[in-house]
């Protein structure tokens, strides 16, 4: 590291990171993502200057997308240690047939890598080395993709990411041949990535066929587009407001789930706008406008208490959205096959279990396990050690009229009628029923059958167990 910054070049950048800094505690631990090029070594040589090395991570993801990473990664390891900054770095693997391509996959491995360390590493701010040039290109790439609001409104200065760290571009305001002249005038080393230019890649088309052509007649543009940046900014802001409003009167079970009349109730675009805000409060993704507009369609064609409202298919993010008794949520996505009607899952085997004090039986066919607890006589699901031992347990599934009796109104009802008695929805009634020998013991979502053991005789001080149907993204 060599000697103060010269005035103009140095000052500029320092003055950038100064701010940035003064919003943080003092005791703030900062991560710098650190890819080597230009940018970020500009960005991790000032960050040491203001802040001082001690406070400092740096943080490497390796895309393995060039044959040079390898040497990247050294190059930015030898670095950090020179300046001694903390130096971490994470592989991350991309599918490079991700349909929304290469770089969008890239950047949301990045992000998802840098998440995770600064996690590991106790990080408060995370700071990054875009810069204006970087947002007016962002701009444009948005409004090229015909892009909404929250599109337009591109980077911000600072937004805290779903883990609670803040992320922080200290460099947003400045263009990069301010960047070139701090890195020449320290002397800095960086790394030049042979993919920048390649126009393949939306953004480096951009850069190198369009912007020089757009700087050569409207000097001003970065500026323009920063401008437009902070109006959509702004005006996002208050389309958030608008769906905080809405969701406080159709959100259920804590916003996270809605009315589905109170949702219906709105006009088309006041509609959208609560389920994009919605789906971002649960942390999910963005979905694309075609996606949303199609999921409003078919929740405007689910008619309120229809039993075939468990029709409604929106797949999103490993996710899937329903709709069942007035009530819209998102479930947890299923590798198995749903189909619309009653006893929809792949045809499966019978499993059967001689039982000796188990707790556990992992059904890998229905992805999911059954527990026996132990329990008290008294607990509803409960059934005495001796019936569970009494012949061999049996998880098979649905075939169509099995009956249980309902113990509270003291007649046999068909499954099908205690499942809509209790709302479970369709999709939720492809579960292992469990059988002791030949006879119905308990059937996940509606309980023991207690006429299974009802005619064994009593022991007093006898053993229970309680049981439980647990599918895998239940288990602890």
């Amino acid at each position: 590291m060599t000697g103060h910054p010269e005035s103009d070049a140095g000052r500029i950048v320092l003055d950038a990171l100064g701010v940035v800094l003064s919003t943080l505690a003092g005791d703030a631990r900062i991560a710098v993502a650190y890819s080597g090029g230009l940018d970020s070594s500009v960005l991790l040589d000032a960050a040491v200057r203001v802040a001082g090395a001690a406070r400092l991570v740096a943080l490497h993801v390796h895309h393995g997308l060039s044959p040079n990473a390898d040497a990247w990664l050294a190059h930015c390891e030898a670095t950090a240690r020179a300046y001694g900054v903390t130096f971490d770095a994470m592989r991350v693997e991309l599918a490079r047939d991700d349909a929304a391509g290469v770089e969008a996959a890239a950047r949301d491995a990045r992000y998802r890598a840098l998440d995770a360390m600064c996690a590991a590493h106790g990080v408060q701010a995370l700071w990054l080395a875009q810069h204006a040039d970087d947002q007016a290109e962002t701009v444009l790439l948005q409004l090229l993709r015909g892009a909404g609001l929250a599109g337009l409104a591109a980077m911000a200065p600072a937004r805290a990411s779903v883990n609670g760290v803040v992320r922080m571009r200290p460099l947003l305001a400045l263009l990069r041949t301010q960047l070139e002249r701090y890195a020449h005038a320290q002397g800095l080393r960086w790394i030049d990535d042979e993919s920048n230019d390649d126009t393949r890649y939306a953004r480096n088309a951009l850069r190198h066929d369009v912007v020089p052509a757009l700087s050569a007649h409207f000097p001003g543009y970065r500026d323009a587009l920063a401008r437009t940046a902070a109006h959509a900014a702004a005006a996002q802001r208050l389309l958030d407001d608008l769906a905080r409003i809405d969701l406080r009167d159709a959100g259920r079970e804590g916003g996270s789930a809605l009315s589905h009349a109170a949702l219906l109730a709105l006009d088309d675009a006041r509609a959208l706008n609560l389920l994009r805000y919605w789906m971002r409060s649960l942390g999910l993704p963005a979905a694309s406008a075609a996606r949303l507009a199609d999921m409003l369609r078919q929740l405007r064609e689910v008619v309120r208490d229809d039993p075939g409202a468990h029709a409604l298919r929106v797949d999103h993010a490993g996710r899937r959205l329903r709709a069942y008794r007035g009530i819209v949520s998102w479930e947890a996505g299923r590798a198995r096959d749903e189909r619309a009607g009653e006893g929809a899952a792949h045809a499966r085997e019978p499993v059967s279990l001689i039982w000796r004090g188990e707790e556990v039986w992992r059904l890998p066919s229905w992805r999911g396990t059954y527990v026996f607890a132990p329990a008290a006589p008294d607990d509803a699901d409960a059934v005495p050690e001796r019936v569970l031992a009494s012949a061999p347990l049996i998880a098979r599934e649905r075939s169509g009229g099995e009956r249980l009796r309902d113990e509270a109104a003291n007649v046999s009802r068909t499954l099908k009628n205690l499942f809509q008695a209790r709302g479970v929805p369709a999709w939720e009634r492809d579960v292992p029923l469990l059988y002791v020998g030949k006879t119905l013991l308990f059937v996940p979502r509606i309980g023991v059958s207690r006429s299974a053991f009802g005619a064994l005789p009593g022991e007093p001080g006898a053993a229970w167990r309680r049981i439980e149907w647990r599918e895998d993204w239940l288990i602890a």
